[in-house]
């Protein structure tokens, strides 16, 4: 590391004058807007890191006695630059970058929309009402009353800033700070738009036609680019985004992109077979029911599920079956049953692997585990 008495160009004994006056010569020949160049900035980088140590009695007398004195070089360099900053403004390049713009983007916006389950299956349209920033029509964006424009603001001449002299480590500097009469616009409204009050852009409510894809899912947001809030003096439109919450449905749920059901299966159709038509969220689907159908056995319908997002295709139907044993039987009934049992008496109820019941082993086929 370079001595810091060297860097300055002054004796170990030198006073905190001479530091001083050393430091304000090298930092005026050697500071990023008097002097761009990489090795300028790297010089000052070490005057300034110099100074900081031996500008502070105890850092001095630590460096003096073999210690590290202070900081890193970057940090000395980083808080002396929010200095500068106040000294030129913001960036350090006194004077800004000129006056700024009225019109800016707008601001984007949030949208909740609730879809039924039908409606994810082939995608749907909505007309949405918009409660949001639109352009006004008395001023068109320019924030003036018609036949009026902004003009030049006698303060800070069109500048959009105020330069004063300031007395500093460095001698006499330029700080430059936001005019506050025309708040950094460089021009001031004679007449501001009476509809909007000089701002460009009104609150109302609009209709917003929305086509909402097939395969959407609870939390999927959609971007709407341009959809959302017009800017300030009719500055360019912010983004909409939908966030979909697909509804409940009391006999359909979703997995994926496969739509899962439950057929409750009355006793003697499962054990004859039979055929039976069940409505869909799209139409009737036609299931055949073998002879022997178990519980939770699963009838897959290809190509009857929702549509995928991205991609091609739908998903599957898939129903689970239900042998649904009847708990209430007159004489007859029962006569039948017994019947029925006296045939098959030798079959005694036995132990088998455990399962974990009708439904999450219904569960585990639905979602193929």
């Amino acid at each position: 590391m370079a001595d810091h008495y060297e860097v300055l160009g002054v004796a170990r004994d030198a006073s905190t004058d001479d530091i001083k006056k050393a430091y304000r010569r090298l930092a005026r020949e050697l500071h990023p807007d008097v002097n761009p160049g990489a090795d300028a900035q790297e010089r000052f980088k070490l005057v300034t890191h110099a100074y900081d140590v031996l500008s502070d009695p105890r850092q001095r007398q630590e460096y003096d006695l073999g210690g590290r004195g202070g900081g890193n070089m970057g940090d000395a360099f980083g808080g002396f630059g929010d200095i500068f900053e106040t000294f030129f403004g913001a960036g350090g390049r006194g004077g800004g970058s000129g006056p700024r713009s009225r019109r800016e983007r707008g601001g984007d916006a949030l949208l909740r929309v609730e879809v039924d389950l039908e409606d994810v299956i082939f995608g749907t349209h909505r007309d949405l009402d918009v409660d949001t920033a639109v352009l006004c029509e008395t001023c068109n964006g320019t924030c003036c009353q018609p036949g009026t424009s902004p003009i030049t603001c006698d303060i800070c001449r069109g500048t959009g800033s105020i330069q004063r002299t300031v007395r500093s480590l460095l001698g006499n500097v330029m700080t430059s700070t936001p005019c506050g009469t025309c708040r950094g616009y460089g021009t001031v409204l004679p007449s501001p738009c009476a509809t909007c009050q000089g701002q460009g852009r009104v609150r109302a409510r609009r209709t917003l036609p929305v086509d909402i894809p097939a395969g959407v899912e609870t939390g999927l947001r959609l971007q709407l680019p341009g959809q959302g809030e017009v800017g300030p003096a009719g500055g360019p439109n912010g983004d909409l985004y939908l966030e979909v919450k697909v509804r409940h449905h009391e006999t359909f749920s979703r997995n994926g992109d496969d739509l899962l059901a439950t057929l409750e299966v009355p006793m003697a159709e499962a054990i004859l077979g039979t055929t039976v038509k069940v409505p869909a969220l799209d139409g009737e689907v036609e299931l055949e029911l073998r002879p022997g159908t178990q519980s939770a056995d699963i009838l897959t319908v290809k190509g009857r599920g929702v549509t995928r997002l991205r991609g091609q295709g739908r998903g599957d139907l898939k129903i689970g079956i239900q042998v649904v044993t009847p708990t209430k039987l007159d004489r007859h009934e029962r006569d039948l049953i017994e019947k029925f049992a006296q045939r098959y008496k030798k079959q005694k109820p036995q132990l088998a692997h455990f399962q974990q019941g009708l439904f999450a082993k219904m569960r585990d086929r639905f979602l193929g585990v």
